[in-house]
């Protein structure tokens, strides 16, 4: 039969492997993709001029 009385020995036992199962620093954030920045979804001017027709097509 279980009885809800418990020693201070497993107390501590509980405390000691609920202590061990977490709580550590967190997780670094990571660094954000360039291609997922949201500056990519803006489209850049485009500028009149020579060599204007190749930097229409160019990546940034």
């Amino acid at each position: 039969m279980i009885t809800p009385d418990a020693t201070p020995e497993e107390v501590a036992a509980l405390v000691a492997v609920f202590s061990a199962l977490g709580g550590g620093a967190p997780e670094p954030e990571r660094p954000r993709s360039e291609w997922a920045h949201p500056a990519r979804r803006v489209r850049q001017p485009l500028h009149a001029g020579p060599g204007g027709w190749r930097a229409s097509g160019l990546g940034r």
